[in-house]
This record gives C-alpha cells, sequence and structure tokens, in this order.
C-alpha cells in the first residue's frame, strides 16, 4: 500500500505563475512578425507601402508642386486629370504610364494630380489614396492589391522612375498585375509609373534577347509588350528655349522672387547651357539659387 504524502506546508503560487505566462507571452509576442492589418486611412492621404512589415506609413505632407507652376505639359496634364477623375468617381480608367525625358515633371504631375482630384471631390475630399511603392518592391505588389482591395477607398498605386535591366525578373509580377490574373484587379485601385524609358527596359537588354533566346521574336516580345499594359502612354519631351524660360517666370511669380526681366533670362538660359539641357528641374534648381542669393524662402 503507497504511502500518502506529507504535506509539505506549500501550496503554488497562482499569481508568480500567471506573472510567468504573461512574460512568456510578451515574449513571444515581440519574436513574432507583425500582422498584416488595415492602417487607419483618416490620418493622410498619401502613404508609402514597406512590404517587410506589409504596412502603409503616412505621409503627412508630401513633396508636390503646385499643378498651376507645371509648364509645358498641359496636354498631358488634361489627360491624366481626366483619367483620375474617372477613376476617383468610380468609372472606368486606365493604368498610365509617363515616360521621357528627365527632369519634365512626370511625377510631379502625378502627385499634382492626386492633389486637385481630392481638392475637387468636395465632400468625398479624402477618399483618393497616393499609395507609393518603390521599384525594388514591385514583386510585391500582389500583398499590397490584397491588402486594399474591398475597403471603402481608392488607390492610385505610384511607382517612380520604374526600369528593368538584365537578369531582373520582377518585371513579370508586374506584368500579372496589370493583366489582373485570376482575381482581376481590383476595382479601387489603378497603377500610374514614371519611367524615362518608353518600353520601361534599355535597348541593351532588348537586344541581348534577341541575340541570346531561342525564339527572339517571342523573347523580346514578352519584354516589350510589357508597356503595352498600360493603357494610357504620356509622353513627356524635352522642352523649348520659350517653354523653360516660361517654367522660371511662373515660379519667380508664384513665389514673388525680385528679378530684373532681361536678367533673369540670361541668369536662366545661362544656368540651362551650364547643365547641358531645359527642363522642370533645371528650372527649378535655378529658381532655389536665385531664391537663396535674394534672401526669398521658398517651398
Amino acid at each position: 500500500m503507497a504511502k500518502a504524502r506529507k504535506p509539505t506546508g506549500k501550496t503554488p503560487s497562482t499569481k508568480t505563475d500567471g506573472a510567468l505566462l504573461n512574460r512568456i507571452a510578451d515574449a513571444l509576442e515581440r519574436l513574432a512578425p507583425a500582422a498584416p492589418g488595415t492602417p487607419d486611412f483618416s490620418r493622410a492621404d498619401a502613404y508609402v507601402w514597406q512590404p517587410a512589415g506589409h504596412q502603409l506609413v503616412p505621409v503627412p505632407r508630401v513633396n508636390r508642386v503646385e499643378m498651376a507652376l507645371l509648364k509645358g505639359i498641359d496636354r498631358m496634364r488634361d489627360i491624366l486629370i481626366e483619367n483620375t477623375e474617372r477613376f476617383a468617381r468610380g468609372l472606368p480608367a486606365n493604368n498610365a504610364l509617363l515616360w521621357g525625358a528627365r527632369g519634365m515633371g512626370k511625377s510631379s504631375l502625378v502627385k499634382a494630380a492626386h492633389a486637385s482630384i481630392n481638392a475637387a471631390l468636395g465632400k468625398k475630399a479624402g477618399l483618393l489614396k497616393l499609395v507609393e511603392i518603390h521599384r525594388e518592391d514591385i514583386e510585391s505588389l500582389p500583398e499590397l492589391m490584397t491588402l486594399v482591395r474591398g475597403l471603402p477607398y481608392r488607390f492610385i498605386l505610384f511607382c517612380d522612375d520604374l526600369s528593368f535591366d538584365t537578369e531582373d525578373t520582377s518585371y513579370k509580377s508586374l506584368k500579372a498585375v496589370l493583366e489582373g490574373g485570376i482575381e482581376g484587379r481590383p476595382e479601387n485601385v489603378i497603377l500610374y509609373a514614371t519611367s524615362n524609358r518608353r518600353h520601361l527596359m534599355s535597348r541593351d537588354m532588348i537586344e541581348n534577347e534577341r541575340s541570346t533566346a531561342i525564339n527572339p521574336g517571342e523573347a523580346v516580345e514578352e519584354k516589350v509588350s510589357l508597356s503595352d499594359r498600360f493603357g494610357l502612354w504620356l509622353g513627356f519631351h524635352r522642352c523649348s528655349q520659350d517653354e523653360f524660360l516660361a517654367m522660371v517666370d511662373g515660379y519667380v511669380a508664384h513665389f514673388k522672387i525680385p528679378a530684373d526681366a532681361e536678367t533673369l533670362r540670361r541668369e536662366a538660359l545661362e544656368w540651362a547651357t551650364t547643365r547641358g539641357s531645359r527642363s522642370g528641374r533645371v528650372a527649378w534648381q535655378y529658381i532655389q539659387d536665385l531664391a537663396g542669393r535674394q534672401g526669398v524662402k521658398i517651398g
């Protein structure tokens, strides 16, 4: 017959055990990856996608130029504004590729169009969100679309300076997104991208495909046809001297920078000559220099 155990006089401490379990639970929570969740979209109208944490980080103040200051791109401006407005109102609209010369206001136009349409929506202001996705995160586009699918907001997914080089296969993810896949592109999502290349790929990359592929025609077609998935192609070309000077004059008037007309023209053209190009970016760089010399704060 087994002997009964003698009482030790000690009883388990429920309080101590509970505290230990809580510490273990807290440690495991810190080690576990953050679960994807829907952010508070009332905090901002613009966000940056961070795939590592499956989160959209709000941008309280977007670095943008007012629409009225974008000179020499009137036709592209009107087309993109109309397309964006249709999308914001729930009507059919196209993905857009803004391609062409550097510094001619491609990304500035996207950001200005977003602000302009949001301002025009009146009571519905804030329903149109701008989400920037970096070029190196293109492969995570399906995850981003899953996150925003079905939400009561409309999203412009914006990728600036998009292009692909040799051995880069992430273009296939973008191609699948543009075509919609089996689920289709979410009704509340549109993609705007800017690039210096019309076909998003360098000529060397295209020529390399021709020379190495078993079927050169099909290999080249697969990559070149990527840009065909964008319903809108908006081309930006180098501006004329008159357009460049109009940009400079627009900035001077907007920021009320004191300047003599003849001196302004001479200096602006000299500035463009030293940089080897005329563009909106070069005009803005000259204005920053001029404003600094005149003691005028801008931006």
